[in-house]
């Protein structure tokens, strides 16, 4: 195998486990602020959703019902801030992507329940900085 091509493996390797771990630290993150993961690395022809969670929102009213929303999330970690950090790098493209791998994923559903996007921002993997947008943004 070329140099150049090991090197590019490794590097390619080194970028998935980097971000597979940074996944892992956000699930752990929002399973510990009550929400349930359903799937990870969600893939289509549209796209991937890193996670996508089920969120049970509590009536505050004295009902009993309780109404369960399904957050997709995107996980950024960005280890230097010089182009906006990890928020910046969700821009309108990717945007439009993660709606469409949504929606994707909402036509294998038999009931579809009240969805948001949510990202999760992190710079680097110790987990001791961690940004939870919830709406991110919207479709």
């Amino acid at each position: 195998m070329a140099p150049l091509f090991a090197r590019l493996i490794e590097k390619i390797s080194t970028k998935k486990q980097t971000g597979d771990a940074a996944e892992r630290i956000a699930e752990r993150y929002l399973s510990n602020h009550g929400l349930r993961c359903v799937d990870r690395n969600y893939r289509c022809r549209f796209g991937e959703i890193d996670l996508i969670l089920l969120e049970e929102q509590r009536q505050l009213f004295g009902g009993h019902s309780a109404e369960k929303i399904l957050v997709f999330v995107e996980v950024r970690l960005r280890k230097n801030g010089d182009f906006g950090g990890a928020a910046a790098s969700i821009g309108a493209h990717k945007q439009k992507r993660l709606i469409a791998a949504a929606q994707h994923y909402l036509t294998g559903l038999r009931e579809l329940p009240p969805c948001r996007f949510d990202a999760v921002l992190l710079n680097d993997l110790s987990g001791e900085r961690i940004e939870w947008i919830r709406d991110a943004f919207s479709t």
